[in-house]
């Protein structure tokens, strides 16, 4: 059996891996379909999506198996992140990097392996959408093809999966922005590109005497009282 080396970017690769934050999440069902799909598709009674961590491979969704992840040193998608295209395995007994594999020579009894690494925009190859078979195949072009769009979709997926965790982010950031605007005992406005006043804050009103509809839309030299400099107010903002 052959340990797949890593990545020569393995760091970077990882670090991409991270912010997806996926690692050990609960089933998703958009991910679970694909899987299915690809094994209806393909007629393989295993696929999944693999996620390639330190130690390991972690599946996000399989089907076929109840395995959640096996050591990265036996993984066939260990190998697979090593390239761009499609990884074909048609007699896992006849390859040298696999035929004395306890997942070959043993349960789950690979014969068949064809995956492909699951990559992002900036060139790192998270994991792979494979589809596995225990006796040996053949695929057309026409199937690759189509193992490469499902591949795809699974990549937006995850993508699309990170976009959300990011608005929710900030989503969370404004909200309490927002709150820390309200409460605060400083007064406090918010200008646009205009330094026109978009907005002041409860405790803006009591010293100065302005209701937020007097100042909305005007500029805060309202508040200069006449009786300090031009020196005086740049200091101050």
């Amino acid at each position: 059996m052959k340990i797949a080396p890593l990545p020569a970017n393995e760091q970077e690769r990882l670090a991409a891996l991270r912010k997806y934050d996926i690692l050990d999440t609960e089933p998703e069902a958009a991910f679970d379909g694909m899987v299915h799909l690809a094994s209806y598709i393909f007629q393989t009674p295993i696929a999944a999506i693999s996620l390639v961590d330190e130690h390991r491979q972690w599946f996000k969704a399989i089907a076929g198996l109840d395995a959640k992840e096996t050591s990265r040193d036996v993984a066939f998608c260990a190998h697979t992140i090593l390239q761009d295209e499609t990884m074909i395995v048609p007699d896992a007994q006849k390859d040298e990097r696999f035929f004395d594999n306890p997942l070959v020579a043993s349960a789950p009894d690979i014969r068949f392996y064809a995956g492909v690494p699951l990559i992002t925009a900036q060139g790192y190859r998270l994991g792979t959408l494979c589809v596995i078979d225990r006796v040996p195949r053949v695929l057309e072009t026409a199937q690759l093809d189509a193992l490469k769009v499902l591949a795809d979709s699974v990549m937006a997926h995850l993508d699309l999966r990170l976009s959300h965790k990011h608005i929710r982010q900030y989503v969370d950031d404004l909200q309490l922005a927002a709150t820390i605007f309200q409460s605060s005992s400083e007064s406090m406005l918010v200008t646009d590109a205009e330094n026109r006043i978009i907005t002041v804050n409860p405790a803006f009103t009591a010293p100065t005497g302005y209701s937020i509809n007097e100042v909305v839309g005007r500029n805060p030299k309202l508040l200069q009282s006449g009786k300090q400099s031009k020196e005086f107010y740049r200091e101050m903002w």
